[in-house]
């Protein structure tokens, strides 16, 4: 069982990051900025905590406060000015409560005053930044497409991320994304061998069909309505369909073995922990079976520190992620109205790596494309075929 972190995040551990550079960010992320409309969202449990700012007197709203402290207070120190940006007002929503469920439209500007998404901030702004303690990438995907901004979901915003994963070049992290997309895309199929403590191997199998592997790479450039997951540096699948088993960590600890037919979930059994837990997600799968489906395939492709929050591990080279829920964010077919609680409509990663699930080891990936058959991850360490694929020119 591999108990040590990987020789990629030892690396990650000494590697020097830039200072965070909001001007930086913004305008290798954005590019062309000149003259566009910007502003900055926020969710809080309650609308009236946005007037005056009575969030920032919160010890319990850190993710607002960095959004208040680097963003809102960057824009207005100097970075509108250098980049002929206008605006920089933050607006605040009622937390969702799930990862990429559907935003409500009334919000509130920071006078307090309640306003709604849809008619004063999606039709009005060029660029919009999400800083939010759910993702709200899905949804607001949506919305761009719908009204022609651009934009970035950074939610579960923290210091290690903002000093790594949002300091780094995302010229290179593009580059990097696109020479691992080539390496893996239109696979046929992708097996993943997972090793338990206690030996027993568990394999998923995950059907691609051949497609286009798509990117998180950070860039949203041009004008071109779109929204940017940051941080970035990802190379993603939509199965076609899906079989086997895997194991899955539940947030106490409960660790379950996961049965998979026909591309979803359908049931779960104890390994070990709470029968509890195991119990209730299985009634959830009964209730509601769109929950179990597997709307995503996921490798990171970044050498990045583990930051604690699931938006920038997942996104370290030799983890990968499986994800539940909708996926019409990234082309899939999977949309809110198919479940049967539109509250049930999340899309949720469940993220394979050395800090977060140290009961199990990713023993090997295999990727098969045509009569090609690689290796893509051996026990939390990318392959000689990925890593030759990155040091390519």
């Amino acid at each position: 069982m591999t108990s040590t972190m990987s020789t990629v995040q030892t690396t990650a551990a000494g590697r020097k990051f830039p200072k965070f550079d909001l001007y930086r960010l913004l305008h290798t992320v954005f590019e062309p900025v000149f003259g566009r409309k910007i502003c900055i969202l926020i969710d809080l449990p309650e609308l009236a905590e946005a007037k005056d700012m009575a969030f920032l007197k919160n010890p319990a709203r850190a993710i607002q406060r960095r959004a208040h402290d680097y963003f809102y207070k960057g824009l207005h120190g100097g970075v509108m000015d250098e980049l002929a940006l206008s605006g920089g007002e933050m607006f605040a929503y009622l937390q969702t409560g799930g990862s990429n469920l559907d935003l409500p439209d009334e919000c509130a500007d920071m006078r307090g005053d309640r306003l709604s998404l849809e008619r004063d901030v999606y039709p009005n702004y060029d660029i919009i930044l999400c800083i939010s303690t759910f993702s709200a990438t899905a949804p607001l995907t949506a919305f761009a497409r719908q009204y022609g901004f651009r934009g970035a979901t950074l939610h579960g915003l923290n210091d290690i991320i903002l000093n790594s994963g949002l300091a780094v070049d995302y010229n290179i992290v593009s580059r990097d994304a696109e020479k691992l997309r080539q390496a893996m895309t239109r696979a046929d199929r992708v097996e993943i061998d997972f090793a338990l403590e206690d030996g027993e191997v568990l394999t998923a199998r995950l059907e691609l069909g051949g497609q286009e592997a798509q990117k998180s790479h950070g860039l949203c450039r041009g004008d071109t309505p779109d929204v940017a997951n940051l941080p970035a540096g990802e190379v993603y699948f939509v199965p076609k369909s899906a079989e086997g088993q895997f194991p899955m960590k539940y947030e106490d600890g409960t660790l379950g073995r996961l049965i998979v037919t026909g591309g979803r979930i359908i049931r779960s059994e104890l390994i070990a922990g709470d029968p509890a837990v195991i119990d209730a997600h299985n009634a959830r799968l009964q209730d509601d079976p769109m929950t179990g489906v597997l709307g995503e395939l996921g490798f990171g492709t970044q050498v990045l520190p583990v930051s604690g929050a699931d938006i920038q591990d997942e996104k370290v080279l030799g983890t990968c992620h499986l994800a539940t829920g909708r996926d019409d964010h990234l082309g899939g077919h999977i949309t809110p109205d198919l479940f049967k609680r539109r509250q049930n409509a999340t899309h949720d990663d469940i993220l394979f790596a050395p800090h977060k699930t140290p009961n199990f080891d990713i023993k090997q990936v295999r990727m098969t494309r045509g009569a090609q058959h690689e290796i893509l991850i051996e026990h939390f360490q990318p392959s000689r075929y990925l890593l030759e694929a990155l040091a390519e020119e």
